[in-house]
């Protein structure tokens, strides 16, 4: 194929999983072109296998299908899937990238995903998306919302690809679209930079066959119980076992298949997800069966992420669920029931075997699938695991410039870190290639708004399946059939999956056909799904604000699941009230705001210099503000990283870059007297050096960090030998004679966190006492060491310096919360007391030093920018993200965004990538010459307003305040403050405030609808 401009662009994004999609919109939205290339037949990755996240407990498909669709939508992105990267040459800047579409088998232009090719296909496969647990056809689309949804033909099963027998499809199709002599496609694409996002494969137990799996067929892996436990699933959401069909009532669960071992054929590294994943798990199969028995076999708990503890805690107090600390063997299958034995060690009775109905083998995170060719092809290096090799100082560089990696090639990753990483990515591409922004942007155009105010009521309503999560509760052709009934309904249909391309597709060409002007959708929640919607009302030529939301999922089939006829009966209820509301909704126009082009960064800790300086080479102009008298935070006190970083130097040489920028403006000794002002237009006073200044600006960015927790137990401030991780790395780097000196060291982890009154782990304590540990080893390889832990929370690739820490001789013993050690007082040094749970007795260790892993709580400072920008922070005193999943690095607060510490303790390379997620979320706004406010925000008619300011008082955003009028002192709203949440118009004794897009006539004829018979 010859270069044409369809082959140009800014960026090429390989991988079309979250982390890929998440940096695909962010550098769309921020004004570059994107090729989004997937091997897969489809966007989505592992994610969309899966079938709700934790700690939200939003399903995945919810997450990932309206960043499908606004993918779809948007004019900057182009997909590219089933397509692989052939090789790649040129350098940053300008690279050549030689691309291998496989062959479908079918046009993409022709096809409708109809189905009826897979209708007739007569050949039967295992289902690679279900896990092989159900069947397919050698023609099928790769899942129920792929995007694209468009079918593609096995050639491994199809008759006439295998054998040359067999067209029926062909005949079937009735576009035309099957086309089996189609070839594979080469194509270049010439871009500025690349992303290297292609995710992971998951563990396969087959391989070593010592757990059972692919013998026994009760037991199956975590990705197969993902499956089963999604309403799209082979068992379209009841949790069934494989060889019988049958409800099992007893399931155990192993942890670390895969992970965290030496022996050939495993991984050394810990998988960083599994213990949360298989909690979420035991807490959703608890909720399809109150009764069941769940067992988790672990090893440790590594619940260090943001919520983990508490998530832990929660599936740890469900009844019949038991967590048990061992290693375990799958030892047998009872041929009679197809039940499952394991044998596992116990502390007071010894080995014990069990008999399980099911086993769910917990298995890890493999780097990508043939990833030593993908790496060759791309010119870049990997690690000795095989992830991709990164810059030590920026995790998000590759060994290549100009190629950056976002998500789990990186190494094992959550959801959230790698969309932070995503948007990381598209930061450091912004920078890279800020003198091409804009110049291949395409703006999106909207067809003409209908003007329907003389039109009689038309209502069109559609109802949702959602899969089997509505269909399989309510009976939906009966909710159809009643919808149509309504007063002023015009057409009421049915849609399997309201949120896939092709059905939104249906919304909207149905809104056309039939001339509605109201819509209502019956499906699941709008906290993800209405803008979507909103925009599909937009793409048919109706005003947005004509659509309304009837959530029949998480109100209605998800609490009614066991009583199908009153779930319908409700759906129906809930239908109707919103078909009562949609007769009275009027249209409201957004408008358009203009974007000041500054960046505010509070915070000059290494998350905030980062942050600042990429905004700065993306172009902006960037004021940082410190409150302490120089640049560096909390990383002035560390010296190096468990991987060997020299941290000093690192900062050293990020503090001269901030100074010498000619955009970025350094205020230090600074605090803020005040924010006003809002999303693209913020004025924030500074007092710093004696003076006030005031800045106008259009984001900010909070990096105010965090600070150590100063012990009060375990004689710490009563004698200089004993101290904490970050006073020791210091002693360790002057070398003072107490480190040199001392023959033994006792480390104390979860010292102020994990307990009642700061119920989280501190995330970085295990991995700071290891390091610490190996550099104490150097000093003398005959030091005594012993780490006091509850649960060793090295997770990812810092497994591996634990496993060495070992065999240097660290001696590692674990207490209980409610046995804490007892350290006391002995001539120079000190006697620890432990119990030991394996020798079941006391152990009285002698210590020359002793070492606490102090907890990491929020810098005090935070309070102070929380309240001024009206963020909120979490039950510990961090700040809180919009959504742990979707937008970790954004607030509630539009324009405001945040990074580092503050967020939540994180290890350095962790608090450097959230550094440029956040930049890159801000420059996506500080990119664009406007920004939109809601049309549903509250107004003030003010001749009924009577000046008592209790609406002021209520808000919580400050969108409200008093202006003067020619008839007196009257309440105002600012409508891009405005969150439109109605908090002032319950507190408005006059009603003069009220809430547009939810006014008393919309609500009453809701609660009217109701209670019709009244």
């Amino acid at each position: 194929m010859n270069t044409s401009d369809r082959n140009i662009g800014d960026v090429l994004i390989v991988g079309g999983g979250i982390s890929g999609i998440q940096a695909a919109l962010d550098l769309a939205n921020s004004g570059f072109r994107v090729f989004l290339v997937d091997k897969s037949p489809a966007l989505g990755g592992k994610m969309s296998q899966l079938d709700k996240t934790f700690p939200t407990n939003d399903c995945s498909m919810c997450i990932e299908s309206p960043k499908f669709i606004e993918c779809a939508r948007n004019p900057n992105i182009e997909i590219i899937t089933y397509t692989e990267v052939e090789r790649v040459d040129g350098e940053a800047g300008d690279f050549r990238v030689t691309l291998t579409k496989k062959p479908r088998y079918i046009s993409e232009e022709k096809c409708t995903g109809c189905n009826i090719c897979v209708d007739y296909c007569p050949v039967k496969i295992p289902d690679p998306f279900n896990q092989n647990l159900s069947e397919n056809k050698a023609v099928h689309i790769y899942f129920s919302q792929a995007v694209p949804l468009v079918t593609y033909v096995d050639p491994e099963t199809c008759l006439y690809l295998k054998e040359g027998k067999c067209q029926i499809c062909v005949g079937a199709c009735k576009t035309k679209a099957i086309d089996l002599h189609q070839k594979p496609e080469t194509m270049v694409v010439e871009v500025g930079a690349i992303i290297l996002s292609p995710g992971y494969e998951t563990f396969n137990p087959k391989l070593r066959g010592d757990f059972g799996y692919g013998k026994m067929q009760n037991v199956v892996t975590s990705l197969d119980f993902e499956r089963i436990l999604c309403a799209t699933g082979p068992y379209e959401g009841e949790i069934l076992r494989p060889s019988d069909k049958k409800h099992p009532h007893k399931i155990a669960w192993i942890q670390c298949v895969g992970s965290r071992q030496v022996n050939e054929g495993g991984n050394n590294y810990c998988s960083a997800v599994c213990c949360a994943y298989s909690q979420k798990q035991v807490i959703l199969a608890k909720d399809h069966d109150a009764d069941l028995q769940a067992t988790i076999f672990h090893n440790d708990i590594r619940a260090y992420g943001k919520d983990f503890e508490r998530f832990h805690q929660r599936a740890e107090k469900l009844s019949d669920v038991r967590f048990i600390r061992s290693y375990v063997t799958v030892g047998r299958e009872i041929e009679s029931t197809k039940n499952v034995t394991i044998r596992y060690s116990t502390l007071d009775d010894g080995v014990k075997e069990e008999e399980f109905d099911m086993v769910v083998l917990s298995v890890g995170l493999n780097p990508p699938k043939d990833v030593e060719a993908l790496a060759q092809k791309i010119g870049i290096e990997l690690t000795s695991q095989r992830f991709c090799k990164n810059n030590p100082y920026n995790p998000i560089e590759t060994s290549r410039k100009g190629i950056f990696v976002s998500g789990a090639f990186q190494g094992p990753l959550d959801i959230p870190e790698s969309v932070v990483t995503a948007s990381g990515a598209g930061a450091l591409c912004g920078q890279l290639l800020s003198y091409r922004r804009g110049r291949l942007e395409r703006e999106r155009v909207y067809p003409p708004e209908k003007d329907v105010s003389q039109e009689e009521l038309k209502i069109g309503v559609v109802v949702c399946y959602c899969g089997a999560n509505i269909g399989r509760v309510v009976n939906i052709p009966e909710v159809i059939e009643y919808a149509a009934t309504l007063p002023n309904v015009a057409w009421a249909g049915e849609n399997l999956f309201a949120c896939s391309t092709e059905n939104a597709k249906q919304i909207s060409d149905a809104i056309v056909e039939k001339g509605l002007n109201r819509v209502v959708l019956a499906a699941c929640t709008p906290r993800t799904h209405e803008p979507l919607f909103r925009d599909t009302c937009r793409e048919a030529g109706l005003n947005q604000y004509f659509f309304e939301f009837a959530n029949i999922r998480e109100h209605c089939s998800w609490v009614h699941s066991r009583e199908k006829e009153s779930a319908t009966q409700k759906a129906k209820e809930i239908v109707r009230m919103s078909v009562a509301r949609a007769a009275h909704l009027e249209p409201l126009q957004e408008f358009q705001l203009p974007v000041d082009h500054t960046g505010l960064v509070v915070g000059g800790g290494v998350a905030g210099m980062t942050a600042a300086l990429n905004m700065a080479e993306q172009g902006f102009e960037v004021y940082l503000i410190e409150k302490d008298d120089d640049l560096g935070g909390m990383a002035r006190r560390l010296h190096y990283t468990l991987e060997g970083m020299d941290v000093q130097s690192f900062l050293a040489d990020l503090v001269k870059k901030v100074y010498r920028h000619p955009r970025v403006h350094v205020w230090t000794d600074a605090n803020i007297t005040d924010v006003s002002g809002y999303v693209g237009n913020f004025v924030t006073t500074v007092a710093s050096q004696g003076r006030n200044r005031e800045v106008k600006h259009g984001v900010a960015v909070i990096a105010t960090g965090a600070q150590e927790y100063k012990p009060t137990e375990y004689l710490y401030g009563q004698s200089d030998r004993v101290l904490t991780q970050l006073e020791l790395e210091g002693e360790i780097v002057n070398q003072s004679e107490k480190v040199t000196g001392a023959q033994s060291v006792v480390m104390i982890q979860c010292v102020g966190c994990r307990q009642a009154d700061r119920n989280y782990c501190s995330r970085v304590c295990c991995s700071q006492a290891i390091k610490n540990a190996h550099k104490l080893k150097e000093i003398n390889p005959e030091m005594e060491i012993q780490i006091i832990f509850r649960d060793m929370r090295t997770y990812g690739l810092k497994e591996t310096y634990y496993r060495e820490a070992s065999e240097k001789n660290v001696k590692f013993i674990r207490y209980e919360a409610d046995t804490k050690p007892v350290v006391e007082a002995a001539g120079d040094g000190f006697k620890v007391t432990v119990p030991d749970p394996v020798l079941g007795q006391m152990m009285e260790l002698e210590a020359d030093l002793v070492v606490l892993a102090a907890a990491v709580i929020p810098a005090e400072s935070s309070q102070d920018a929380g309240k001024f920008f009206k963020v909120s922070n979490n039950p510990d005193g961090f700040f809180q993200e919009a959504h742990v999943k979707l937008r970790p690095v954004d607030f509630a607060a539009d324009g405001v965004f945040l990074c580092g510490t503050a967020h939540y303790p994180k290890h350095l390379s962790e608090t450097i990538s959230q550094a440029y997620g956040a930049a890159g979320r801000a420059v996506g706004i500080l990119s664009r010459e406007t920004v939109t406010a809601s049309g549903a925000v509250c107004d003030v008619t003010e001749s009924d307003c009577v000046s008592c300011g209790a609406c002021i008082t209520a808000c919580k955003y400050g969108a409200i305040s008093f202006v003067d009028t020619p008839q007196g002192k009257k309440a105002r709203v600012e409508p891009i403050l405005c969150k439109g949440d109605g908090l002032c118009n319950a507190k408005c004794p006059t009603g003069a405030i009220y809430l547009k897009h939810y006014t008393d006539d919309e609500i009453f004829a809701q609660i009217d609808a109701a209670f019709p018979e009244h």
